[in-house]
């Protein structure tokens, strides 16, 4: 295989691929912030509307079942039209979503908004974790992903301050829908203007182009073997490291999802108001923030120091299932800060769990399958959080959140039980598609 033609630079960036990381981070926290608005007026539109949790369930599981939809059909366009222009479309629509739900009048036009909402914010993770395996030699990934997921908890931790300022300052919900949508617009002058593939990137330096194409090459997963290789998805589906990914995914994310739909009802229920919970309130997203880097700089230092690719990513695994588990003492506390700093412990661990999930297909795969099996992941989590969101609203408004607490805890150490069994270099000759770790 030829090295890729030299390219007349204009003026090279430094470090260029972190700059595509720092684009990627920013359309995580747009992303977040969009989605988070409805959670951070929750308790104000129940009120206004009327709405029980199970209403409140309804419109959560509108924005779930487009996410889901989404993911793998949109995952499998990012890998045919590309990450640049794909992002492009998908944040433009979606932020135009945003603004008009600032129009909704009741149930059924909040669940027709968020599902549309849905559709378009669930591309970001299948190209982003494209762009990644793109950009950034392996024993950089780690980090790269827990950059540009760390937007998740930096986007809900900002939502609920930005959200109910925006709500008092204008005395109304309408206005924050409308003003949190603008943001994805900024986004997108900026994305056009940095974005293009390392490949033909005019302001990437030789030597960083050198290094990451031969990282690629080491994997042969150059862009002309990846487009001639691409896979039919029963083909990927008949691997069992296909299905350890989806349920590190699917195992874990409805957890995150109920702690950013329900941690302020939850608080609500344990007697706490909106505006005196925000300090608190943050902590869980900070605290998944610093996981993320903490998992994706973990299984990176690990690599570097020798460690096969596959036993690193699951060392933090385990360590992700296991933290996981203190969502249950939450169950009886009454304090504000130990609860909140309980669900912290709780995120950092998930978040360090969902750093390798989402690094895995980069890792697993080759170039031109990574959006579509990312994408599967993303539809098998999103198909059990509406089961679970549907559960968490009937759960919480029959009972209590005592069972979902505890379910939360112990299901992702099953899933990382499960990882440890089904992701593992094939005995036998591999699929063309398919890389060692």
């Amino acid at each position: 295989m030829s090295p890729a033609p030299e390219l007349r630079v204009l003026r090279p960036i430094v470090r260029l691929r972190w700059w595509i990381g720092g684009m990627l981070f920013a359309s995580t926290v747009i992303n977040y912030i969009d989605r988070q608005t409805l959670s951070a007026l929750a308790p104000f539109l129940k009120q206004e509307y009327q709405w029980t949790n199970e209403d409140y369930a309804l419109i959560v599981i509108a924005f779930r079942v487009a996410y889901a939809i989404g993911q793998t059909a949109l995952g499998r366009v990012m890998d045919r039209i590309g990450t640049r222009l794909g992002l492009t479309i998908t944040v433009a629509c979606y932020s135009v979503v945003a603004m008009l739900t600032s129009l909704a009048g009741g149930l059924r036009s909040f669940m027709a908004f968020r599902f549309l909402l849905g559709l378009g914010e669930s591309a970001n993770w299948p190209a982003a974790t494209k762009a990644v395996s793109e950009w950034f030699p392996k024993h950089e990934r780690g980090w790269a992903v827990a950059l540009f997921d760390s937007g998740s908890s930096i986007g809900g931790a900002i939502a609920p301050a930005l959200v109910i300022w925006l709500y008092h300052q204008f005395g109304g919900w309408r206005p924050a829908f409308l003003l949190t949508g603008t943001l994805g617009f900024v986004w997108i002058i900026a994305w056009r203007m940095l974005y293009h593939p390392p490949e033909t990137h005019p302001r990437l330096g030789a030597d960083e182009r050198r290094m990451i194409l031969a990282d690629r090459q080491e994997n042969d997963d150059l862009p002309a073997d990846a487009s001639a290789s691409r896979p039919r998805l029963i083909d990927l589906l008949k691997l069992p490291q296909t299905w350890g990914v989806i349920i590190a995914r699917s195992f874990t994310d409805p957890v995150w999802f109920f702690i950013a739909d329900w941690f302020m009802i939850f608080l609500v229920s344990k007697g706490f108001k909106p505006e005196s919970t925000l300090i608190a309130f943050w902590i869980p997203f900070v605290a998944a923030d610093l996981g993320n880097f903490a998992g994706g700089g973990m299984s990176s230092w690990l690599i570097r120091r020798g460690w096969p690719v596959g036993r690193a990513r699951k060392a933090v695994v385990v360590f992700g299932g296991l933290g996981m588990t203190l969502l249950i003492p939450t169950i009886p506390l009454t304090n504000l800060f130990a609860i909140a700093g309980l669900f912290a412990v709780a995120t950092f661990a998930y978040a360090a769990f969902s750093t390798m999930a989402l690094v895995l297909p980069s890792d697993l795969y080759k170039t031109g399958s990574v959006a579509t099996v990312s994408g599967l992941c993303g539809t098998a989590a999103g198909i059990l959080t509406i089961g679970s969101t549907f559960l968490i609203g009937r759960i919480s408004e029959r009972y209590s959140f005592a069972p979902i607490l505890i379910a939360s805890s112990i299901i992702p150490l099953v899933g990382a039980i499960l990882v440890l069994l089904l992701v593992r270099n094939p005995k036998g000759a591999a699929p063309a598609f398919l890389k060692k770790i």
